[in-house]
Protein backbone atom coordinates (compact mmCIF):
# COMPACT_ATOMS: atom_id res chain seq x y z
CA UNK A 1 0.00 0.00 0.00
CA UNK A 2 1.21 3.48 -0.86
CA UNK A 3 -0.19 6.35 1.19
CA UNK A 4 -2.23 8.70 -0.94
CA UNK A 5 -2.89 6.11 -3.66
CA UNK A 6 -5.52 8.31 -5.29
CA UNK A 7 -9.21 8.34 -6.05
CA UNK A 8 -9.34 4.69 -7.06
CA UNK A 9 -8.21 3.74 -3.56
CA UNK A 10 -10.84 6.03 -2.07
CA UNK A 11 -13.55 4.35 -4.10
CA UNK A 12 -12.39 0.90 -2.99
CA UNK A 13 -12.23 1.93 0.69
CA UNK A 14 -8.76 0.46 0.97
CA UNK A 15 -7.37 0.00 4.47
CA UNK A 16 -3.90 1.49 4.85
CA UNK A 17 -1.00 -0.03 6.86
CA UNK A 18 -2.66 -3.43 7.17
CA UNK A 19 -5.37 -2.09 9.47
CA UNK A 20 -8.45 -4.31 9.90
CA UNK A 21 -10.83 -3.50 7.05
CA UNK A 22 -13.89 -3.85 9.30
CA UNK A 23 -14.07 -1.38 12.19
CA UNK A 24 -15.11 -2.93 15.51
CA UNK A 25 -15.45 -1.28 18.90
CA UNK A 26 -14.74 -2.78 22.29
CA UNK A 27 -17.91 -3.66 24.18
CA UNK A 28 -16.44 -2.25 27.40
CA UNK A 29 -14.52 0.91 26.44
CA UNK A 30 -14.46 3.06 23.29
CA UNK A 31 -11.27 1.76 21.66
CA UNK A 32 -11.62 0.30 18.20
CA UNK A 33 -9.65 -2.48 16.58
CA UNK A 34 -7.84 0.24 14.59
CA UNK A 35 -5.80 1.25 17.65
CA UNK A 36 -2.17 0.51 16.72
CA UNK A 37 0.15 -1.17 19.18
CA UNK A 38 3.45 0.48 20.01
CA UNK A 39 6.18 -0.58 17.62
CA UNK A 40 9.92 -0.36 17.24
CA UNK A 41 10.14 3.19 15.89
CA UNK A 42 13.56 2.58 14.38
CA UNK A 43 11.93 0.21 11.89
CA UNK A 44 8.96 2.49 11.14
CA UNK A 45 8.85 3.38 7.43
CA UNK A 46 6.22 4.43 4.91
CA UNK A 47 5.68 0.74 4.13
CA UNK A 48 5.22 -0.42 7.73
CA UNK A 49 2.16 -2.46 8.63
CA UNK A 50 0.50 -2.10 12.02
CA UNK A 51 -0.35 -4.68 14.63
CA UNK A 52 -3.55 -3.54 16.32
CA UNK A 53 -5.45 -3.97 19.57
CA UNK A 54 -6.73 -7.51 20.07
CA UNK A 55 -10.32 -8.37 21.01
CA UNK A 56 -11.52 -11.57 22.66
CA UNK A 57 -14.47 -13.67 21.52
CA UNK A 58 -16.79 -11.56 23.69
CA UNK A 59 -15.80 -8.38 21.88
CA UNK A 60 -13.73 -6.99 24.78
CA UNK A 61 -10.32 -5.48 24.07
CA UNK A 62 -7.06 -6.63 25.61
CA UNK A 63 -6.64 -3.34 27.51
CA UNK A 64 -9.92 -3.91 29.34
CA UNK A 65 -9.03 -7.52 30.11
CA UNK A 66 -5.66 -6.46 31.51
CA UNK A 67 -7.40 -3.89 33.72
CA UNK A 68 -9.69 -6.62 35.04
CA UNK A 69 -6.53 -8.21 36.44
CA UNK A 70 -5.39 -4.89 37.92
CA UNK A 71 -8.75 -4.33 39.59
CA UNK A 72 -9.69 -7.85 40.65
CA UNK A 73 -6.85 -10.37 40.60
CA UNK A 74 -3.63 -8.80 41.86
CA UNK A 75 -2.67 -8.87 45.54
CA UNK A 76 -1.24 -5.36 45.83
CA UNK A 77 0.04 -5.84 49.37
CA UNK A 78 2.09 -8.79 48.18
CA UNK A 79 3.32 -6.77 45.20
CA UNK A 80 4.48 -3.95 47.50
CA UNK A 81 6.30 -6.45 49.71
CA UNK A 82 8.00 -7.76 46.59
CA UNK A 83 8.99 -4.18 45.68
CA UNK A 84 10.50 -3.45 49.08
CA UNK A 85 12.55 -6.65 49.01
CA UNK A 86 13.68 -5.87 45.47
CA UNK A 87 14.71 -2.28 46.28
CA UNK A 88 16.67 -3.49 49.30
CA UNK A 89 19.10 -5.07 46.83
CA UNK A 90 19.82 -1.72 45.15
CA UNK A 91 19.47 0.95 47.87
CA UNK A 92 22.76 2.80 48.38
CA UNK A 93 24.21 3.13 51.86
CA UNK A 94 25.96 6.46 51.22
CA UNK A 95 23.15 8.39 49.52
CA UNK A 96 24.57 8.00 46.01
CA UNK A 97 22.15 7.56 43.12
CA UNK A 98 20.65 4.08 43.13
CA UNK A 99 17.73 4.43 40.71
CA UNK A 100 17.13 6.47 37.58
CA UNK A 101 13.63 7.80 36.84
CA UNK A 102 13.00 9.20 33.35
CA UNK A 103 10.24 11.79 33.14
CA UNK A 104 9.05 15.32 32.58
CA UNK A 105 7.46 16.15 35.90
CA UNK A 106 4.06 15.11 34.62
CA UNK A 107 1.78 13.26 36.98
CA UNK A 108 3.21 9.78 36.36
CA UNK A 109 6.93 10.52 36.58
CA UNK A 110 6.28 12.87 39.50
CA UNK A 111 4.52 10.13 41.44
CA UNK A 112 7.08 7.46 40.52
CA UNK A 113 10.07 9.53 41.62
CA UNK A 114 8.37 10.74 44.80
CA UNK A 115 7.28 7.26 45.90
CA UNK A 116 10.72 5.80 45.31
CA UNK A 117 12.45 8.57 47.25
CA UNK A 118 10.10 9.38 50.10
CA UNK A 119 8.19 6.14 50.69
CA UNK A 120 10.82 3.57 49.82
CA UNK A 121 14.02 5.40 50.77
CA UNK A 122 15.74 5.34 47.39
CA UNK A 123 18.03 8.03 45.98
CA UNK A 124 16.73 8.76 42.48
CA UNK A 125 18.33 10.73 39.70
CA UNK A 126 15.60 12.06 37.41
CA UNK A 127 16.41 12.60 33.74
CA UNK A 128 14.40 14.50 31.15
CA UNK A 129 14.50 14.56 27.36
CA UNK A 130 13.10 18.00 26.54
CA UNK A 131 9.85 18.45 24.61
CA UNK A 132 9.92 19.98 21.13
CA UNK A 133 8.40 23.22 22.43
CA UNK A 134 7.65 23.58 26.14
CA UNK A 135 4.22 24.83 27.10
CA UNK A 136 4.08 27.33 29.96
CA UNK A 137 2.34 24.81 32.21
CA UNK A 138 4.74 22.04 31.16
CA UNK A 139 7.77 24.12 32.11
CA UNK A 140 6.15 25.16 35.38
CA UNK A 141 5.38 21.55 36.32
CA UNK A 142 8.92 20.50 35.43
CA UNK A 143 10.34 23.20 37.71
CA UNK A 144 7.89 22.31 40.50
CA UNK A 145 8.88 18.65 40.24
CA UNK A 146 12.50 19.55 40.94
CA UNK A 147 12.08 22.40 43.42
CA UNK A 148 8.91 21.43 45.32
CA UNK A 149 9.22 17.68 44.91
CA UNK A 150 12.91 17.83 45.71
CA UNK A 151 14.88 15.96 43.04
CA UNK A 152 18.19 16.07 41.24
CA UNK A 153 17.64 16.27 37.50
CA UNK A 154 19.44 16.29 34.19
CA UNK A 155 17.51 18.02 31.39
CA UNK A 156 18.78 17.22 27.90
CA UNK A 157 17.70 19.38 24.97
CA UNK A 158 18.75 17.94 21.60
CA UNK A 159 20.22 20.05 18.81
CA UNK A 160 17.27 22.20 17.76
CA UNK A 161 18.15 22.30 14.06
CA UNK A 162 18.48 18.52 13.86
CA UNK A 163 15.32 17.95 15.89
CA UNK A 164 13.31 20.18 13.56
CA UNK A 165 14.61 18.35 10.48
CA UNK A 166 13.70 14.96 11.94
CA UNK A 167 10.30 16.16 13.15
CA UNK A 168 9.43 17.62 9.76
CA UNK A 169 10.41 14.35 8.08
CA UNK A 170 8.38 12.38 10.62
CA UNK A 171 5.36 14.55 9.79
CA UNK A 172 5.66 14.53 6.00
CA UNK A 173 6.65 10.85 5.68
CA UNK A 174 4.81 9.21 8.59
CA UNK A 175 2.43 11.88 9.94
CA UNK A 176 4.00 11.10 13.30
CA UNK A 177 5.32 14.33 14.87
CA UNK A 178 6.27 12.66 18.15
CA UNK A 179 8.65 10.10 16.67
CA UNK A 180 11.95 11.97 17.27
CA UNK A 181 10.88 12.62 20.86
CA UNK A 182 9.90 8.98 21.38
CA UNK A 183 13.18 7.50 20.16
CA UNK A 184 15.24 10.10 22.00
CA UNK A 185 13.53 9.74 25.33
CA UNK A 186 13.67 5.93 25.12
CA UNK A 187 17.40 5.76 24.40
CA UNK A 188 18.41 8.59 26.77
CA UNK A 189 17.81 6.87 30.16
CA UNK A 190 20.07 3.90 29.44
CA UNK A 191 22.87 6.21 28.32
CA UNK A 192 22.53 8.24 31.52
CA UNK A 193 22.35 5.13 33.71
CA UNK A 194 25.63 3.90 32.23
CA UNK A 195 27.21 7.34 32.65
CA UNK A 196 26.33 7.44 36.37
CA UNK A 197 26.72 3.70 37.00
CA UNK A 198 23.10 3.37 38.12
CA UNK A 199 21.87 -0.22 37.94
CA UNK A 200 18.12 0.33 38.17
CA UNK A 201 15.72 2.27 35.92
CA UNK A 202 12.06 2.72 36.83
CA UNK A 203 9.17 3.87 34.67
CA UNK A 204 5.67 4.41 36.05
CA UNK A 205 2.61 2.91 34.41
CA UNK A 206 2.68 -0.26 32.34
CA UNK A 207 1.90 -0.14 28.59
CA UNK A 208 -0.15 -3.31 29.03
CA UNK A 209 -2.82 -1.26 30.82
CA UNK A 210 -3.45 0.44 27.47
CA UNK A 211 -3.47 -2.74 25.42
CA UNK A 212 0.16 -2.76 24.29
CA UNK A 213 2.34 -5.83 24.18
CA UNK A 214 3.06 -7.52 27.46
CA UNK A 215 1.04 -8.16 30.58
CA UNK A 216 0.30 -6.43 33.87
CA UNK A 217 2.13 -9.41 35.35
CA UNK A 218 5.32 -8.45 33.49
CA UNK A 219 7.40 -6.35 35.86
CA UNK A 220 10.32 -5.41 33.64
CA UNK A 221 11.22 -4.52 30.08
CA UNK A 222 12.09 -7.30 27.69
CA UNK A 223 10.09 -10.16 26.30
CA UNK A 224 6.99 -8.79 24.64
CA UNK A 225 7.98 -5.19 25.29
CA UNK A 226 11.22 -5.54 23.33
CA UNK A 227 9.31 -4.83 20.12
CA UNK A 228 7.47 -1.86 21.59
CA UNK A 229 10.06 0.83 21.03
CA UNK A 230 12.61 -0.35 23.58
CA UNK A 231 15.42 -1.35 21.25
CA UNK A 232 18.41 -0.50 23.42
CA UNK A 233 21.29 -1.79 21.33
CA UNK A 234 21.95 -2.47 17.65
CA UNK A 235 25.05 -3.66 15.85
CA UNK A 236 24.46 -1.80 12.58
CA UNK A 237 22.72 1.58 12.54
CA UNK A 238 22.33 1.35 8.77
CA UNK A 239 19.33 -0.91 9.39
CA UNK A 240 17.52 1.92 11.17
CA UNK A 241 15.34 4.84 10.08
CA UNK A 242 14.25 8.14 11.59
CA UNK A 243 11.37 10.11 10.14
CA UNK A 244 10.91 7.33 7.60
CA UNK A 245 14.40 7.94 6.19
CA UNK A 246 17.35 5.59 6.62
CA UNK A 247 20.27 6.73 8.73
CA UNK A 248 22.54 6.58 5.69
CA UNK A 249 20.15 8.73 3.66
CA UNK A 250 19.86 11.25 6.49
CA UNK A 251 23.62 11.71 6.35
CA UNK A 252 23.81 11.75 2.56
CA UNK A 253 20.81 13.95 1.67
CA UNK A 254 20.19 16.04 4.78
CA UNK A 255 23.74 16.77 5.89
CA UNK A 256 23.38 15.14 9.30
CA UNK A 257 26.43 13.64 10.95
CA UNK A 258 26.93 10.61 13.17
CA UNK A 259 27.21 13.01 16.10
CA UNK A 260 23.93 14.72 15.15
CA UNK A 261 22.12 11.38 15.14
CA UNK A 262 23.88 9.67 18.03
CA UNK A 263 21.49 10.96 20.72
CA UNK A 264 18.54 9.36 18.90
CA UNK A 265 20.09 5.97 18.18
CA UNK A 266 20.56 2.87 20.32
CA UNK A 267 23.94 2.03 21.76
CA UNK A 268 26.39 -0.39 20.22
CA UNK A 269 25.94 -3.81 21.88
CA UNK A 270 29.35 -3.64 23.57
CA UNK A 271 28.41 -0.35 25.25
CA UNK A 272 24.92 -1.52 26.19
CA UNK A 273 26.44 -4.52 27.93
CA UNK A 274 28.07 -2.10 30.36
CA UNK A 275 24.61 -1.82 31.91
CA UNK A 276 24.14 -4.97 33.96
CA UNK A 277 21.08 -3.65 35.77
CA UNK A 278 17.33 -3.77 35.17
CA UNK A 279 14.39 -1.75 33.86
CA UNK A 280 11.14 -2.04 35.84
CA UNK A 281 7.63 -0.61 35.88
CA UNK A 282 6.55 0.80 39.22
CA UNK A 283 2.99 0.13 38.04
CA UNK A 284 3.68 -3.59 38.41
CA UNK A 285 4.18 -3.13 42.15
CA UNK A 286 1.82 -0.22 42.90
CA UNK A 287 -1.77 0.01 41.64
CA UNK A 288 -1.51 2.73 39.00
CA UNK A 289 -4.64 4.82 38.40
CA UNK A 290 -4.03 8.00 36.33
CA UNK A 291 -6.43 10.16 38.35
CA UNK A 292 -4.80 9.09 41.60
CA UNK A 293 -1.37 9.84 40.13
CA UNK A 294 -2.68 13.32 39.32
CA UNK A 295 -3.89 13.96 42.88
CA UNK A 296 -0.66 12.55 44.30
CA UNK A 297 1.47 14.82 42.09
CA UNK A 298 -0.63 17.88 43.01
CA UNK A 299 -0.16 17.19 46.71
CA UNK A 300 3.50 16.20 46.68
CA UNK A 301 5.28 17.89 43.76
CA UNK A 302 3.24 21.01 43.03
CA UNK A 303 1.80 19.64 39.80
CA UNK A 304 -0.81 21.91 38.21
CA UNK A 305 -3.50 21.10 35.67
CA UNK A 306 -3.81 23.06 32.45
CA UNK A 307 -5.76 26.31 32.99
CA UNK A 308 -7.80 25.39 29.90
CA UNK A 309 -9.26 22.13 28.64
CA UNK A 310 -6.79 20.34 26.39
CA UNK A 311 -7.91 20.56 22.77
CA UNK A 312 -9.34 17.32 21.41
CA UNK A 313 -10.49 16.11 24.82
CA UNK A 314 -12.23 17.06 28.03
CA UNK A 315 -9.37 16.74 30.55
CA UNK A 316 -6.77 19.20 31.82
CA UNK A 317 -3.97 17.05 33.27
CA UNK A 318 -2.65 14.61 30.64
CA UNK A 319 0.24 15.24 28.22
CA UNK A 320 0.70 18.94 28.96
CA UNK A 321 4.44 19.41 28.38
CA UNK A 322 4.76 19.97 24.65
CA UNK A 323 3.00 22.33 22.27
CA UNK A 324 3.06 19.50 19.75
CA UNK A 325 1.08 17.14 22.04
CA UNK A 326 -2.28 18.10 20.58
CA UNK A 327 -1.02 17.53 17.04
CA UNK A 328 0.27 14.10 17.97
CA UNK A 329 -3.23 13.07 19.08
CA UNK A 330 -4.82 14.74 16.04
CA UNK A 331 -2.58 12.67 13.75
CA UNK A 332 -3.79 9.46 15.41
CA UNK A 333 -7.34 10.63 14.76
CA UNK A 334 -6.54 11.20 11.09
CA UNK A 335 -4.71 7.88 10.62
CA UNK A 336 -6.77 5.56 12.83
CA UNK A 337 -10.00 7.38 13.67
CA UNK A 338 -8.85 7.45 17.31
CA UNK A 339 -8.30 10.83 18.94
CA UNK A 340 -7.33 12.19 22.31
CA UNK A 341 -10.79 11.92 23.85
CA UNK A 342 -10.98 8.25 22.85
CA UNK A 343 -7.72 7.46 24.64
CA UNK A 344 -8.76 9.29 27.79
CA UNK A 345 -12.38 8.15 27.90
CA UNK A 346 -11.33 4.52 27.38
CA UNK A 347 -8.92 4.77 30.30
CA UNK A 348 -11.61 6.28 32.52
CA UNK A 349 -14.08 3.52 31.62
CA UNK A 350 -11.48 0.88 32.48
CA UNK A 351 -10.81 2.57 35.82
CA UNK A 352 -14.56 2.65 36.58
CA UNK A 353 -14.79 6.46 36.59
CA UNK A 354 -17.34 6.83 33.78
CA UNK A 355 -19.74 4.56 31.93
CA UNK A 356 -19.32 3.52 28.32
CA UNK A 357 -22.35 5.63 27.40
CA UNK A 358 -20.71 8.69 28.95
CA UNK A 359 -17.49 7.86 27.10
CA UNK A 360 -19.29 7.67 23.76
CA UNK A 361 -20.83 11.09 24.39
CA UNK A 362 -17.43 12.57 25.26
CA UNK A 363 -15.85 11.09 22.14
CA UNK A 364 -18.66 12.43 19.97
CA UNK A 365 -18.22 15.92 21.43
CA UNK A 366 -14.44 16.27 21.58
CA UNK A 367 -12.59 13.68 19.47
CA UNK A 368 -10.94 15.15 16.40
CA UNK A 369 -11.17 18.75 17.55
CA UNK A 370 -8.33 20.51 15.75
CA UNK A 371 -5.60 21.90 18.07
CA UNK A 372 -5.63 25.57 17.06
CA UNK A 373 -3.91 27.02 20.11
CA UNK A 374 -0.32 26.49 18.95
CA UNK A 375 -0.96 25.91 15.24
CA UNK A 376 1.04 28.87 13.94
CA UNK A 377 4.03 28.02 16.14
CA UNK A 378 3.95 24.41 14.99
CA UNK A 379 3.80 25.43 11.33
CA UNK A 380 6.79 27.72 11.88
CA UNK A 381 8.63 24.92 13.68
CA UNK A 382 7.97 22.48 10.82
CA UNK A 383 8.58 25.08 8.08
CA UNK A 384 5.24 24.15 6.52
CA UNK A 385 2.42 26.32 5.29
CA UNK A 386 -1.12 25.66 6.44
CA UNK A 387 -1.99 24.35 2.98
CA UNK A 388 1.00 21.99 2.98
CA UNK A 389 0.14 20.68 6.44
CA UNK A 390 -3.44 19.80 5.56
CA UNK A 391 -2.37 18.30 2.23
CA UNK A 392 -0.08 15.96 4.16
CA UNK A 393 -2.90 15.12 6.59
CA UNK A 394 -5.28 14.20 3.78
CA UNK A 395 -2.72 11.76 2.32
CA UNK A 396 -2.87 9.80 5.57
CA UNK A 397 -6.65 9.38 5.80
CA UNK A 398 -7.25 5.70 5.24
CA UNK A 399 -10.20 5.35 2.82
CA UNK A 400 -11.83 2.60 4.89
CA UNK A 401 -12.15 5.10 7.77
CA UNK A 402 -12.93 8.37 6.01
CA UNK A 403 -15.30 9.80 3.44
CA UNK A 404 -15.47 13.32 2.04
CA UNK A 405 -18.54 15.32 1.17
CA UNK A 406 -19.44 19.00 0.80
CA UNK A 407 -19.05 19.46 4.56
CA UNK A 408 -15.53 18.03 4.64
CA UNK A 409 -14.08 14.78 5.99
CA UNK A 410 -16.24 12.47 8.09
CA UNK A 411 -15.66 9.12 9.74
CA UNK A 412 -17.41 6.26 7.97
CA UNK A 413 -17.90 4.26 11.17
CA UNK A 414 -18.09 6.55 14.24
CA UNK A 415 -18.75 4.84 17.54
CA UNK A 416 -22.07 6.62 18.05
CA UNK A 417 -23.32 4.88 14.90
CA UNK A 418 -21.99 1.43 15.82
CA UNK A 419 -25.47 -0.04 16.30
CA UNK A 420 -26.32 0.99 12.74
CA UNK A 421 -23.44 -1.00 11.30
CA UNK A 422 -24.32 -4.26 9.52
CA UNK A 423 -23.27 -7.39 11.37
Amino acid sequence: MTVGAGQSALEKSEAYWGLPSKVRYCRRCVFSNQRPLSTNEYLHTTQSRKDTLAFDDQGVCLACRQMDKVMNEIDWQAREKELIEFLDQYRSKDGSYDVLVPGSGGKDSAMAAHLLKYRYGMHPLTVTWAPHLYTDIGWKNFQNWIHQGGFDNYLFTPNGRVHRILTRLAVTNLFHPFQPFIVGQKSFPLKMAIKFNIKLIFYGEMPAQYGDAGSVNEKKFGGATASAGYQLAVADNRQLSLGGVSVEELKKSYGLSDMDLSVYLPLEPSKAQAFDGEFHYLGYYVKWIPQEAYYYAVENTGFQANPERSEGTYSKYNSLDDKIDGFHFWTTYVKYGIGRATYEASQEVRNRHITREEAVALVRRFDGEFPKRYFKEILDYLSLTEEEFFAVADRFRSPHLWKQDNDGWKLRHPIWDEDKEPA
